[in-house]
């Protein structure tokens, strides 16, 4: 090797210093990212209180009216906190809307059980669609947050090693949902409201932190992403540098 192949000292010490920084900056992105595109801690609390709620006064008084007059009052009470912080409310729209189905399937079969359903088969959906998306080669995580990471579908042909983060993360949702219905369907068959309510809340957080804990580490991995619309303004700003030369002209 000469000497003009070899790095010099000064060069290796910057890329030394670069390439951690670059690292923990992808790791930081990524990680806001998920935040945004997931809720956080307060969109995890704003999907367990109702429910919480619900299966507590159910246990205590036995009573359906009472526990879902309960569930919906707090989603609503959440709702109208995030509209009067002018916060964003998909969250707290999901979790109202949700609520409201489990309380009208509930009413209407007048078994406290099928407050759970709704939700239950919402999550074997997801699962498929998890699953489905990502031998179709459009794994739906990556239809979630590549308008997070401003690369819209750009992952799909131009950036390959994205896409395969995002097939691997959208196998990891599919099955660790599936799993989670394994164990939720037979208890709704087998188990009594309680039961089944104390079971659903625990199995609440710790499978969607694990999904989502497997989908940073492949996406901190991973190329980064394209940023389509830093292209299109890049593009927007040449054709009008391109319009003023022909101008002066």
């Amino acid at each position: 090797m000469t000497s003009v192949d070899k790095p010099t000292t000064t060069t290796a010490a910057r890329h030394a210093r670069t390439a951690p920084d670059a690292d923990a900056d992808a790791k930081a992105v990524t990680e806001a990212a998920l935040f945004e595109a997931f809720g956080g801690v307060r969109g995890m609390v704003e999907t367990c209180l109702p429910g919480l709620l619900f299966v507590t006064i159910f246990t205590v008084n036995k009573d359906l009216h009472s526990s879902a007059i309960a569930a919906v009052a707090v989603s609503l009470l959440l709702l109208v906190v995030r509209l009067a912080r002018k916060d964003t409310v998909k969250h707290a729209f999901s979790g109202v809307f949700g609520v409201a189905f489990g309380v009208v399937f509930a009413m209407m079969t007048g078994n406290a059980k099928d407050f759970y359903l709704p939700g239950m088969l919402y999550t074997l959906g997801l699962a498929v669609a998890y699953i489905v998306t990502t031998v179709f080669g459009v794994p739906l995580i990556g239809l979630i947050l590549g308008p997070v990471f401003k690369e819209n579908l750009s992952w799909r042909t131009r950036n390959p090693g994205r896409k395969k983060a995002y097939a691997k993360a959208s196998w990891a949702w599919g099955l660790i949902l599936l799993a989670k219905c394994a164990i939720l369907f037979p208890l709704y068959w087998w188990a009594n409201t309680s039961q089944l309510g104390w079971v659903l809340i625990a199995l609440k957080i710790p499978p969607f932190l694990l999904a989502v804990w497997l989908t940073w580490i492949f996406l901190a991995k991973a190329p980064p992403p394209i940023d389509v619309f830093a292209e299109m303004e890049a593009e927007e700003e040449a054709a009008k540098a391109v319009k003023a030369a022909d101008a002066a002209q």
